[in-house]
């Protein structure tokens, strides 16, 4: 499991809309505040910010807040937002990279730290685990822009490192570096991209049977859930029987 996504999925039909709205809304709306803070106001210039306005209209984010979220960081009331990262393990030794935005360490560290706990698994310090994932970039499209023969050439004319494509999609994956150009170049030859971002992707997974897949997913969902974390990486994966009982 590349992250989380899979799983966000499950969330958003389990939950309950309005109330999962109205978080994934906020945290999409701290991101973009944070990113034209650090760099211009301009999607046109700002690789981070245009990548946080295209997750926000994934998730149908009004325009308005948008707007309100970019302007917002020129303004004397701006919160200021620290990048942290806390590396982990979840049970069964999954390695887990916990990406937040926060305004006080102390409290979301203990946070972070306490939800670890209670789930069984145990925070680590920086670089316990990341040393397993790869910070890469990744441009993602409807499967039905292109055919998976097409987008790989595509990409490899734009400079991608490696293509996935599935009935889902199409998942670009790039450096870190080049992850702008990538995500121009195919825009120019497909439309704006459903997704444009940084993650952490593992280098390999491990295959865990459905009770301890079940805790991992509860320790993530746990994770999300918290105002400050941005994003939740995992090494694992878990079986389609599994996936498919907690999205009934």
């Amino acid at each position: 499991m590349a992250g989380h996504s899979q799983f966000k999925n499950i969330m958003h039909r389990k939950g309950k809309q309005d109330k999962v709205r109205s978080k994934v809304f906020g945290k999409l709306a701290r991101e973009i505040t944070v990113s034209a803070k650090l760099g211009m106001p301009d999607p046109a210039f700002n690789p981070r910010l245009r990548a946080a306005i295209l997750a926000a209209r994934a998730e149908n984010m009004p325009k308005d807040n948008i707007d309100r979220a970019i302007k917002k960081a020129s303004g004397s009331e701006t919160e200021n937002y620290d990048e942290i990262r806390y590396e982990g393990y979840a049970p069964g030794g999954i390695a887990v990279i916990v990406e937040a935005l926060t305004d006080n360490h102390n409290r979301t560290a203990g946070e972070v730290r306490s939800i670890f706990t209670k789930a069984g698994g145990n925070l680590a310090t920086t670089g316990a685990v990341s040393f397993m994932f790869d910070h890469i970039g990744v441009v993602e499209y409807d499967a039905k822009v292109a055919s998976a023969d097409d987008m790989l050439e595509a990409a490899i004319e734009a400079g991608a490192e490696d293509v996935a494509s599935t009935d889902d999609g199409h998942q670009v994956f790039t450096t870190t570096e080049t992850l702008r150009d990538v995500a121009k170049a195919l825009e120019a030859k497909y439309g704006e991209a459903r997704k444009a971002a940084f993650l952490w992707k593992p280098q390999n997974t491990v295959a865990l049977d459905d009770e301890a897949g079940e805790k991992v997913l509860k320790l993530i969902e746990t994770l999300d859930d918290n105002d400050d974390v941005q994003n939740v990486y995992a090494n694992f994966e878990v079986s389609e029987a599994l996936m498919q009982k907690l999205s009934a």
